[in-house]
């Protein structure tokens, strides 16, 4: 299951940049950049949107789900990297201590 996920999550990813690389863009110059090439209508001046941004959207989104689907399993898991291994203090035989140094007197 896992698997044939990793290779639907591949194949999304690759046809999502070849998406994305054969879109037009929507202006090359500054004026563009900077506001310029706008109109007053709601979607801007290119329209609505076209085939390949909605089909990159949907590829995007698929990507995203997949994404999501192959992180679930390692939120479940217990986490064994805080498992702490347990101090056992011998109290049986009880510690001396060691008196302080005496210096010698001149």
């Amino acid at each position: 299951m896992v698997t044939f996920v990793v290779v639907i999550h591949i194949t999304l990813c690759i046809l999502m940049v070849a998406f994305v690389l054969l879109q037009v863009g929507k202006g090359s110059n500054m004026g563009a950049f900077l506001g310029g090439g706008s109109s007053q209508t709601i979607f801007g001046p290119s329209g609505p949107g076209t085939f390949m941004g909605k089909l990159t959207a949907g590829v995007a989104v698929l990507f995203m789900l997949t994404s999501l689907l192959l992180a679930h399993p390692s939120f479940n898991k217990p986490q064994q990297a805080q498992k702490q291994t347990p101090i056992i203090i011998d109290t049986s035989s009880p510690q001396q201590q060691t008196p302080p140094p005496v210096l010698p007197t001149p």
